[in-house]
C-alpha cells in the first residue's frame, strides 16, 4: 500500500458478461484474475487517505486508474483518459508492475480516488453489478437526457438490459423491451416497461417502427441492428453498449432519411458512478441477482453464455476459504 491507497476485503464481486470475452478468447493475459464490479469493507488506508476508515464499506468498478491531469479526467471522464486508463484487470499495473488483477479475490489495494462510497444500508451483493452494469446504463441516459414521457427502447434483458429497464422506469420514460427470449416478455412487464417485444417477430417489430426515441443495445455479440433503425423515430438514437465488434448490416439509407444516429458509450467516470450509486439508493433500484460460490464460476459462466440467469451471478468471495479449507 502507498499513502493514498486502501485496501479493501472483497465481499462480493459480481459476473459481468466481458469477464467471459476474456477468460474464454486469446485476449487474456495469464494470469488473470477477472471482476470490476466490487463491493468490500475496508481493511487499512494509507497515511494521506481522507474519504474513508477502517470498516466502511467500499465499491470498485471497471477502473483503478488514470492520469488525472488530461483534458478527460478533468472532465471527470477517467474511462477516457488520453494517456491511458488503467482498467480494474488485464491492464498494465504503473504502480506494482505486471497487469492488474480483479475483484475475484479476496483482498485488492485500489487508489483512494477510484473506490466508491457505497450508501448505507445497501444490499452489498445486489449493488456490486451496479458498478458497472449500473453505471454503463445510466450513463447513456444522462447523456442523451431522458425524461418523463419519452419512449425508450431497451435492447436485449441481461445483466445491462434489467438494470437500464429500472433506470428509465425511474425517469418516468415509457419502457420497452426487445428480447428473442419469449420467457422474458413477462418479466420485462414485471420490472416496469410498458411493452415487451419479441425481436424475432417481424410483425411486432413493424407495429413499433417509428416509435422510440432512444435505444439503449446491451446484446454482447455482433447482432442485425437494421430492424431497430427502424423502431427510432426522427432524430432518434441507437446506442451500442454491448457489442464490441463490428456493426455490420446497418442501412444508410434509413439513417440518412430519418436523421438517426448510431453512438456508442463507455461505463462512466468516477463522479458519475458514484452520482448512479446515491440515484439508485435513493429510489431502492438494485440488480436482480443470484449469489454464487466461487468454485461455481464455470457452471455460471456457462448458464450466462445460455441465457439461464435472473439476471446477474454474483460471487461470494468468502466461498474462497472455504475452497482453500
Amino acid at each position: 500500500m502507498g499513502p493514498n491507497d486502501v485496501l479493501l476485503d472483497v465481499l462480493y464481486c459480481g459476473i459481468c458478461h466481458s469477464d467471459i470475452h476474456v477468460a474464454r478468447s486469446d485476449r487474456a493475459r495469464f494470469p488473470c484474475v477477472p471482476g470490476h464490479e466490487v463491493v468490500g469493507r475496508v481493511q487499512a488506508v494509507g497515511s494521506a487517505v481522507t474519504r474513508f476508515k477502517v470498516g466502511d464499506v467500499g465499491g470498485v468498478g471497471c477502473m483503478v486508474g488514470s492520469c488525472g491531469e488530461c483534458a478527460n479526467c478533468l472532465a471527470d471522464r477517467e474511462q477516457n483518459c488520453l494517456k491511458g486508463t488503467v482498467f480494474t484487470y488485464g491492464a498494465p499495473d504503473p504502480a506494482a508492475g505486471g497487469y492488474t488483477f480483479g475483484g475475484y479475490s479476496e483482498t485488492m489495494v485500489v487508489p483512494e480516488r477510484f473506490v466508491l462510497r457505497i450508501p448505507p444500508g445497501a444490499d452489498l451483493a445486489a449493488t456490486a453489478p451496479l458498478l458497472c452494469a449500473g453505471v454503463t446504463t445510466f450513463s447513456p441516459l444522462q447523456h442523451w437526457e431522458v425524461s418523463a414521457g419519452q419512449r425508450v427502447g431497451v435492447v436485449g434483458l441481461g445483466g445491462l438490459g434489467h438494470i437500464a429497464v429500472k433506470l428509465a422506469v425511474a425517469r418516468r420514460a415509457d419502457v420497452t423491451v426487445f428480447t428473442t427470449s419469449p420467457g422474458k416478455v413477462a418479466d420485462s412487464r414485471r420490472l416496469g416497461a410498458r411493452h415487451a417485444v419479441l425481436s424475432t417477430d417481424a410483425a411486432a417489430m413493424k407495429e413499433h417502427a417509428g416509435t422510440c426515441d432512444l435505444l439503449i443495445a446491451t446484446v454482447p455479440r455482433t447482432f442485425d441492428m437494421r430492424p431497430f433503425m427502424d423502431v427510432l423515430k426522427l432524430d432518434g438514437t441507437l446506442v451500442n453498449l454491448g457489442t464490441l465488434g463490428a456493426l455490420g448490416s446497418l442501412d444508410g439509407l434509413s439513417m440518412v432519411i430519418g436523421r438517426k444516429s448510431v453512438a456508442g458509450s463507455l461505463i462512466g467516470g468516477i463522479a458519475e458512478t458514484q452520482e448512479m450509486l446515491d440515484y439508485c439508493a435513493a429510489r431502492g433500484i438494485k440488480a436482480d441477482v443470484e449469489v454464487v460460490r466461487a468454485q461455481d464460476v464455470n457452471r455460471a459462466y456457462d448458464r450466462i453464455v445460455n441465457k439461464d440467469v435472473r439476471y446477474r451471478f454474483v460471487i461470494d468471495v468468502a466461498s474462497l476459504k472455504d475452497a482453500q479449507g
